[in-house]
Parts: structure tokens; sequence; C-alpha cells
């Protein structure tokens, strides 16, 4: 029994007209783990709870395991739902909630004895069918409600933010648990969540949203390595990309790159695998620079330095995060205060005054507040992005 998911062109309107998600396109396959990922607001969870059946599709078609379920009720529609609440019973014990919606359905007690018990084996949490709620920690009520979704077999599990209510460190942990658990199951989930971290570890692919809009659908790594707008890129990595305004020009020497007053010589050879930058010689672009391709310049390092003022360090043992201000200028604002949607791609708000900038760096590198530090930028790494659509310019 499959269960693929597959939203073609849905739209969720609500009576004010504010619309929710629009025209998601999107294909979920069969035993794959997708993180939908985006700010508060972004339409992830109306996504979600479209596919639940928890909220009415005003257009387009949705399918699970190929069969249109648009007007099919949620307890037709083979689902299981993992709250970031829980929703446990509180005067119930464990096996009872794990077994709840098999009772209801009138399965047989000694079948529900059955599933109760493989589920709790598969979580680790066997020990504690007897107890009840209260006497669980935070990651021992997660697996329990993840129990309460297994033992159903559902043909997808629909997870919302599951993990938001725990400490970090137990977070860290559940993560793995809860991939585990899926592949072994080997179940298509569709996992919301607004940690870009969170997406980037457990998503087989991951589908980041922004006023309802799909920015990108990738693998992690293209959306690290091949962010599709600005937007895509300012929100993942962390600490996120660095966005400035940029002049492409050429002298003597060859092409490069202005910030401010600064100037990158950038490579010939880089600059073919772009062949987009050719029309942009002479005009603004959008350059994006990951903290970690910027490294403390050596004394022949000139041609590929910023010289920049560090404001603030941050020690964290394994590395240090040094937060600077650098002379290089805001991208234009578009006319009026509100942000603007240019191409149905928003305009990345982050861009428009930052003239401040992260670089990561290891931690022997000695380095105080109020220095003046030259830091060396990895030219094969920058990222260019269109100034008016917010597009990158990677493709040819």
């Amino acid at each position: 029994m499959s269960g693929a998911i597959s939203f073609e062109r849905v739209s969720k309107r609500y009576n004010d007209r504010t619309e929710a998600v629009s025209s998601l396109d999107l294909e979920v396959a069969d035993g794959e783990f997708t993180v939908l990922v985006g700010p508060s607001g972004c339409g992830k969870t109306t996504a979600l709870r479209m596919v639940a059946g928890l909220e009415e599709i005003t257009s387009g078609v949705l399918r699970i395991g190929g069969r249109v379920v648009n007007r099919v009720t949620v307890k037709d529609r083979n689902v299981a739902m993992v709250f970031q609440n829980y929703a446990l019973y509180p005067h119930m014990t464990v096996a009872e909630n794990i077994g709840f919606a098999l009772k209801v359905q009138r399965v047989p007690r000694q079948e529900i004895q059955r599933r109760v018990a493989e589920a709790a084996k598969v979580l680790g949490i066997a020990e504690y069918l007897g107890q009840r709620p209260k006497q669980l920690s935070g990651g021992q009520r997660q697996r329990v409600a993840m129990g309460r979704a297994i033992v159903r077999a559902p043909q997808v599990f629909l997870m919302d933010e599951p993990l938001s209510n725990l400490d970090a460190k137990l977070r860290v942990q559940m993560r793995g648990e809860v991939l585990k658990v899926q592949r072994r199951l080997g179940v298509g989930t569709l996992y919301v969540t607004h940690d870009q971290v969170e997406a980037m570890t457990m998503g087989d692919r991951v589908a980041v949203m922004d006023h309802g809009v799909l920015q990108q659908y990738a693998p992690p790594r293209e959306l690290y390595d091949a962010p599709a707008n600005v937007f895509v890129a300012g929100f993942i990595g962390s600490p996120p990309m660095n966005l400035y305004e940029a002049t492409l020009a050429r002298d003597a020497s060859g092409p490069l790159l202005l910030i401010g007053q600064q100037a990158l010589a950038l490579d010939g050879n880089e600059l073919k695998r772009r062949p987009l930058l050719d029309g942009y010689f002479g005009r603004q672009v959008v350059v994006g620079i990951r903290p970690e391709d910027l490294s403390v310049a050596a004394a022949d390092d000139g041609a590929s330095v910023l010289q920049v003022d560090v404001e603030l360090v941050e020690g964290l043992g394994c590395e240090i995060l040094v937060h600077f201000s650098v002379d290089a200028g805001a991208p234009p604002s578009p006319a009026g205060d509100a942000p603007e949607l240019l191409d149905g791609l928003p305009v990345c708000e982050e861009i428009r005054t930052r003239s401040t900038g992260t670089a990561k760096l290891p931690p022997y590198v000695v380095v105080r507040q109020g220095d003046r530090l030259a830091l060396r930028a990895d030219v094969s790494r920058l990222h260019f992005f269109d100034p008016a659509s917010g597009r990158s310019l990677r493709g040819a």
C-alpha cells in the first residue's frame, strides 16, 4: 500500500481572502522522510493539516497513495499524526494511550496487545506500559505519542513540530530516534518544523516555504550548496549566509566584485561555470558568503580580502563566531514599506539593510571586540543572485 503524497497546485484561502498556501506542487515518495520548513506563518502547518483532513482544500488536487482525498474524511485517510503537545490522555496508562485508536476501531483485544507490545519494543518504552503520562519524561511521552501512531499501521506519518517541547540535548537525541523508527517502518513521513537545523539533519528532501509559496524542494546538501533564491540562501545555514549588495566589474587584472569600497578578485575560470553572470558586469548583484567560507587572511591574500570591524566574539569551544561590520552597501529597497513579491518570490528583507556579517573561525584564532580584521573570502564558494527577482544566478 503506497504512502506517496502528491500536492497538485493545492491552495488554501480563508474567508478573509488570506492565502495560507499558494499553488503548492510537491511530491513525497513512498517511504521518504520529507520536511516542511520555514518561518512562522509560512504555510507549512496548513499544508500538513490539509493532508490530515483537518483543513479543507480551496483548490487543487491532493493524493495519498494515488487516491484523491480532497473530500475524504479524516478517519478514512489512513494517516497518523504526531502533535507538538503529544495529546496523551492523563488518566490512561501508556499501553491504553498507545492502543486507544485500535480500541475505538474495535480491533480484537489480543491483536491490540500484540501491536502495542511491538510498538513499545521498537520505541524502547516496554517497561513503561503500566505507567501514566505524568510519570514520564518529555522524551518518553514523545515516544508514547509516536507509538500511538505506529500501531495504526498508517499509509503516512504526519508530524507537526513533535520535538519543539523538548530541551536542546533531548531534541538532538530524539531526532535520531524518530529517523530510526521511520527507516525501520518504511512509512512515508511529512514532518513540519521551523528549525532549519532539524530540517537539514532529518530530511531526505526539504521543502522550504515562505508566505505560502514553495521556495525550493531538494535534498539538504543541494539547499545548502545551491539555494534557488535569496530567501533560501538566508534561511538555510547556521549562522545564516552573509548577503550584500555588490557590483561586478573588470579591470586590467581581470574580473572584480566590488562590495562597498572593497574589491575581491574573481577567478575567471569560476565565472565560466556561471554564464548567467556575463550579463551582470557593470550592474548590481546580491552576493552571498557563508560564514565558514571566510578565514583569517594571510599576508599574500590581498586580492581576496575583506577588511571588517569586529563587534562581538562568541566562543563555542570547537570554533568561534566573529560578528563584524563591513563597508558594504545595502541593496536598494523597493518602493513602499511592506515586503514585496517579485516574480512570485519574496525579496529577502535581510539584505536590504545588512552591512554586518559573521565568520566561523577555528578556536585558536585570537581576536577581540574592536579589532580590525582581514578576512579571506573563498571566491570559489560565492553565491550570486539577481537583485530584482532574488533568483540564483548559478545555473547555465
